[in-house]
């Protein structure tokens, strides 16, 4: 497939209002698939939204199954693929000691026939999810895997963070994925964050910077879909927040090598774009960059261990 038509959905989620979220998901996936959308994503945490309350989202994702075959017969109706951000999934067990947090982040990609054709479950926590949510263990190998879509294109996901971790992407690269798919919520600044001051703008930035460096380095289109704030003032809670008084930072956006930024969401407030990707792209930037042929015939690695070196650098 040379041409592939996407829908970028910043969603705007109501803290813990699983059931209109969803209803407005599945509305924003309808108008997608009647544009001639083949695929359609959602931001992270769409469904609840994150709030620091672990027993609270413990109670959404204990509905996360539901919503899940939700997804599948949707896929399955419009005929399309689905990546329905992230699902939050209880990893709690009887008898559990409660000593390890007790979600994980997980990422579906479902097939128009509502098959599940790939999950990822996110490596590189934000340093506020850590005391909720479960990383994969440590030696559970590999941590990121590429899989075959009927789209005609391998594909990889991760999640939000994992933006910053340019292993990840390589990994996936090396593996064959062509489109990485990454599903966000990103604000536009955490409460007193050291780099408000500097530039009210930075992560803004820092995610249009990211985005499109992935896809230079690796010769891939990367989708980012990030969540977005109210799509209009309402109820004491301005454009482009929500009720926590959070502002969010939204450019979702599918980077390609040599085009930068497609079919990107410029704004910080709930939105949908619907972008044809030319994957011809991809192959004349693998012939000009060559990332696979450094990786594959030469042996390329990178193998350093860095852990500890911040403690070294005065920071």
């Amino acid at each position: 497939m040379s041409k592939l038509k996407v829908a970028l959905i910043q969603l705007y989620s109501k803290s813990l209002d699983v059931d209109g979220n969803y209803a407005r998901a599945e509305s924003f996936i309808r108008s997608a698939a009647a544009q001639g959308a083949q695929l359609a994503i959602l931001p992270e945490y769409h469904l609840q939204g994150w709030v620091g309350d672990s027993k609270a989202l413990l109670a959404c994702a204990r509905r996360s199954g539901e919503f899940l075959a939700r997804y599948q017969a949707l896929a399955r109706e419009l005929q399309m693929c689905i990546v329905p951000g992230t699902l939050l999934e209880d990893l709690t067990r009887p008898g559990d000691a409660h000593d390890e947090p007790p979600m994980a982040n997980v990422a579906y990609f479902i097939g128009p026939d509502g098959g599940l054709c790939g999950r990822y479950h996110k490596r590189n926590l934000w340093h506020p999810e850590k005391p909720i949510l479960r990383a994969p263990a440590a030696d559970a190998a590999p941590h990121h895997v590429a899989f075959d879509t009927p789209l005609g294109v391998r594909a990889g996901m991760l999640i939000c963070w994992d933006l910053s971790f340019p292993e990840a992407f390589r990994a996936l690269a090396a593996d064959g994925a062509r489109l990485v798919i990454v599903p966000s919520f990103w604000v536009a600044r955490d409460t007193d964050e050291p780099v408000n001051p500097i530039n009210p703008r930075a992560e803004m930035l820092f995610l249009d910077t990211m985005c499109v460096a992935r896809a230079f380095e690796n010769s891939c289109a990367i989708v980012y879909v990030n969540c977005g704030g109210a799509p209009a003032a309402e109820d004491g809670v301005a454009e482009g927040w929500d009720a926590e008084r959070r502002e969010y930072a939204g450019v979702s956006q599918a980077a390609m090598p040599m085009l930068g930024a497609v079919g990107k969401l410029d704004h910080n407030r709930e939105g949908m774009s619907v972008v044809e990707l030319d994957l011809g792209v991809l192959e004349a930037a693998e012939k000009a960059y060559k990332p696979r042929d450094d990786m594959e015939r030469r042996g390329w690695k990178y193998d350093a261990d860095v852990s500890g070196i911040w403690r070294t650098q005065n920071l």
